[in-house]
């Protein structure tokens, strides 16, 4: 079944497929119903970092470097969380902006370079050409494969083929289809490609199934689990070592600069720079991708460690390369639907990579390098032509073309020579050196163009010295001796030993000399030149770009005159005439201006106009287009001045009110929980006086009841009429004490109580306690235990003040000790300075939450069992400041069912000052 012709038919009709959800999306998003404005299809959008390397190639190198695969993936793993930083202050800038590319993006810091922007994309060009040549060899290679079903054979080398019999070439015919068509539809490369970004996120669901598809048949079908394949793998020589983890040959080292590079790759490749910031609608998708990503990461690894023991040991000795396990293992058992899904998957993951990566690079190519050179030649006059939308996008379409015939003839002459992971890691190098230009852009203010220029040019040799010219080598197309003798026979600058380094792999190599030279360049280039204005300005953009907004405007330093015709004029000829006009008309309204009064631009309408032209042709493209249609004058040193003065007084002018702004927010809290605390007190006194209603009529109502019998009965016997006349005394002497108690309590929160202040021996005051509610204590068979030393310090205080304390706090204790075995406890204890008592019961306890707020005015503890009690809520509020009074503190230690031990601590002897204090009255 798995012919030649079924599986064409078969691809083109999943290529079919991947049409129809990109045409589908772009129906949506031109219906204004965006189908990539959800978070998981930008989360999915961005693995198209997970290519061919990734379906084939980590089989691959698993095969040689057992876990030495996983670096890759760690990489992004590690940087994902930092995305909320770095990514987002990426797409932020961009979208201001109008970034188009990552070499747009570059030349747009560094003053709108057209040097820098076109250097970038040489760089990308070159560094990504072997990249793509990848994913075709992974298409001929898989096509070839499968084709000769049920033989499982390896194809020749392409070179012994013509172009017109190599699968490979017209791979690459049919992906420029695909990309032209739905690639290059706008000319405003800064509008999304929704529909193709929706095919790449189809792609990479049907990549992860067939990748797990696979490896759940090899796992679960072939073997019974993860234990019997390793089981089987020690049956092979030599084969477990592969899965040992050393540093006998610098492991260590060349892991940590491989997960350094997967870092840098995740963002700065032109595909992932696209999809993750170009394409990008929602700042806040980025928070759904920086656990999404990573977690689709682990789930397409998770069983290429099963795969490839299960290839060794299947195809021990054979001719069937790692590279190709996940395919052969299905067609070696004749699972044809499973290897035919393979495929698929494997095209998935290839198409998805080339398609985004050759827009990325047509748009490049386009705006930072034919652009400038067009402007600069006297034929054709871009300036005198009408329309320049069909021939820049004609430019871009030949590119596309382009870049995928070169990918393919470095795929015919110099890929078959390395694995896919090594033609992968090439490239992934080359991307890295955009590293310090564009993060020390973002970051650092005091980065310039002559320092980017330096640390680009650098690395970029650096890694053509390092990894290119050994590839050629290996290829035939330069001398071995290049990498035996060195250039010149000087064997100090062998390039896969430079300088004599050695005990690294050729990537970690490349990437330590060329972030060392990159970097230092960067550095010191920036440090010991001079900014532009425009550098300046740019600078203070990208790093302030979360600024407040309306910040970011009125620091665009322009100085020169412009009319509105000749900007929409200009504006007409890249993106047409009711484009053109739709965009001056968006602008009139949000800045309420009306054309027919001016036609002076001022320098916020040039500065909009250069941006919608940037999203077009690139930022250093437009800057140069609207230079000639606007007299721009040079802007002075001392302007330049006044306008940073004028900056800097508006970032004072913000931090003070993000100051204000602050003490406001921190006022409003203070107000809003003051409030709250007096909603509850308000609460707590209307409960306050309903209790204390409810208290003060109960002993008025047995008072005049008891009275009322007296007087209507004046024959009553006189024992009976003295037990009435007992409990009115009783009646009346419980009325008083809550009447004192309310006005104690007033008098202590006015102040106006005065103290008498004299030598209180604790023992006399405990004693005094206890005669007093002795009676009680008897008839409630309390048991009384005392641990009273017998020589105790007299203290300085108010007697009657303290007898209150203590009278209060045993009070409780008889109130709420066991009723049935009640138990209370008096200890007093001498300690350095002060005095000691505890007063524990046996009771039913105080909660956590009801001890830090016991001591509280109206707060009384309510018992599940027995209710509230009686009383009302004032004596340990009047007992606490009693005690603070005296220089001394009170609290509370409880388990709730298991009593409380109510202690205070007071000084033997009162601070002079607070001696004067307490003879006057109390303070709050």
């Amino acid at each position: 079944m798995l012919q030649g012709g079924f599986i064409l038919t078969v691809s083109f009709g999943y290529l079919g497929l991947l049409f129809a959800i990109a045409y589908f999306g772009d129906k949506r998003a031109d219906a204004g119903r965006s189908i990539i404005a959800n978070p998981y299809i930008y989360a999915l959008s961005l693995t198209v970092y997970c290519t061919a390397w990734t379906f084939y190639g980590s089989v691959g190198r698993a095969a040689n470097s057992g876990v030495g695969f996983l670096p890759i993936y760690i990489g992004p793993t590690v940087l994902a969380p930092l995305w909320w930083i770095v990514l987002r202050k990426i797409v932020r800038i961009s979208k201001i902006h109008r970034i188009t590319s990552i070499a747009d993006f570059i030349a747009s810091r560094y003053g709108k370079s057209t040097l820098l922007g076109g250097l970038a994309t040489v760089i990308a060009v070159l560094g990504i050409v072997p990249y793509i040549s990848l994913q075709l060899k992974a298409i001929s290679t898989s096509f070839l494969v499968i084709s000769e079903y049920p033989e499982i054979r390896m194809p020749t080398d392409p070179g012994q083929l013509s172009i017109f019999h190599d699968t490979a070439f017209y791979a690459a015919l049919v992906l420029a289809a695909f990309t032209i068509l739905f690639g290059t539809r706008h000319l405003d490369a800064t509008e999304r490609h929704e529909g193709l970004v929706a095919a790449i996120a189809f792609e990479s669901v049907v990549k992860l199934a067939a990748f797990l598809a696979v490896g759940i048949f090899v796992t679960y079908g072939l073997y019974n689990g993860f234990s019997d394949i390793l089981t089987k793998a020690e049956t092979v020589p030599n084969l477990m070592e592969l899965f040992h983890f050393g540093d006998a040959h610098g492991t260590y080292g060349n892991w940590t600069w491989l997960v350094f590079l997967s870092m840098l790759a995740v963002i700065l490749l032109p595909r992932q720079f696209q999809v993750a910031v170009v394409e990008n609608v929602n700042e806040d998708h980025i928070r759904k991708a920086i656990w999404l990503f990573p977690l689709y990461l682990w789930a397409i690894n998770l069983f290429v460690l099963p795969v490839t023991i299960a290839g060794l040991v299947h195809f021990a000795g054979g001719p069937v390369e790692a590279d190709s396990f996940v395919l052969a293992l299905p067609m070696a058992e004749k699972k044809e639907w499973l290897a035919l899904f393979v495929f698929l998957g494997g095209m998935s993951a290839a198409t998805g990579m080339v398609i985004v990566a050759t827009i990325a690079l047509s748009t490049m190519v386009c705006n930072d390098l034919v652009m400038p050179v067009l402007l600069r030649v006297p034929e054709p006059n871009l300036l005198q032509r009408k329309e320049l939308g069909g021939l820049l996008l004609g430019i871009r379409r030949g590119v596309i073309i382009l870049v995928l015939l070169l990918s393919y003839v470095y795929f015919r002459y110099v890929g078959e020579f390395y694995t896919l992971v090594s033609i992968g890691l090439v490239s992934f190098t080359a991307v890295a050196q955009f590293a310090p230009a564009l993060l020390g852009g973002i970051f650092w203010k005091g980065g310039t163009r002559w320092g980017a220029l330096c640390g680009l040019s650098g690395g970029f040799l650096i890694w053509a010295y390092t990894l290119v010219l050994p590839s050629l080598s290996h290829a035939g197309l330069l001398p071995v001796t290049l990498l035996d003798e060195g250039p010149f026979g000087i064997s100090i600058l062998r390039p896969d030993h430079l300088f004599g380094l050695q005990h690294f792999d050729p990537v970690s190599h490349a990437m330590f000399w060329s972030m060392l030279i990159n970097v230092s360049l960067y550095v010191g280039g920036s440090l010991l030149s001079r900014p532009s204005v425009i550098e300046l300005n740019q600078a203070n953009l990208f790093v302030d770009v979360f600024r407040p907004p309306g910040m970011l405007a009125e620091s665009t330093i322009w100085k020169g005159r412009a009319l509105v015709p000749d900007l929409k004029s200009l504006l007409a000829r890249f993106l047409g005439a009711k484009r053109s006009d739709e965009i001056f008309a968006a602008y009139a309204k949000q800045h309420n201006v009306d054309w027919s009064l001016s036609w002076e631009a001022d320098p916020g309408l040039v500065d909009y106009a250069e941006k919608i032209l940037a999203g077009a042709i690139g930022s250093a493209s437009a800057r140069a287009m609207v230079a000639s249609v606007v007299k721009e004058e040079p802007v002075s040193l001392e302007e330049v001045m006044h306008i940073v003065d004028e900056a800097r007084q508006i970032k004072a002018y913000s931090r003070e009110l993000e100051r204000k702004s602050r003490q406001l927010e921190q006022a409003t809290a203070e107000l809003r929980a003051a409030n709250a605390r007096l909603q509850e007190l308000d609460q707590l006194k209307d409960e306050f006086i309903s209790t204390i209603t409810h208290e003060l009529r109960t002993p008025l109502t047995s008072i005049r009841a008891f009275a009322e019998i007296l007087i209507d009965n004046p024959d009553m016997d006189v024992a009976q009429r003295k037990e009435f006349l007992d409990i009115v005394t009783r009646e009346s002497e419980r009325l008083s004490r809550l009447i004192n108690e309310v006005l104690d309590f007033q008098k202590v929160e006015s102040g106006a109580v005065a103290l008498d202040f004299t030598q209180v021996d604790i023992r006399e005051v405990i004693q005094e306690v206890f005669a007093s509610l002795g009676r009680i204590i008897e008839e409630k068979g309390i048991e009384v235990e005392f641990e009273i030393p017998v020589q105790v310090p007299k203290i300085e205080g108010d007697h009657d003040r303290l007898t209150q304390v203590v009278m209060n706090l045993v009070s409780n204790a008889v109130k709420f000790c066991d009723p049935e075995r009640g138990f209370i406890g008096i200890t007093v204890k001498v300690q350095k300075n002060s005095l000691r008592v505890d007063v524990r019961d046996n009771g039913v306890g105080i909660s956590p939450a009801m001890q830090n707020i016991i001591f509280e005015k109206f707060r009384q503890v309510e018992d599940a069992v027995r209710g509230r009690p009686a009383g009302s809520g004032l004596g340990l509020a009047i007992t606490k400041r009693i005690v603070e009074i005296h220089g001394g503190r009170i609290w509370v230690d409880s388990v709730p069912s298991k009593g409380s031990v109510f202690s205070f601590v007071l000084p033997l002897k009162a601070e002079q000052r607070l001696q004067k204090l307490r003879s006057e009255s109390l303070t709050d």
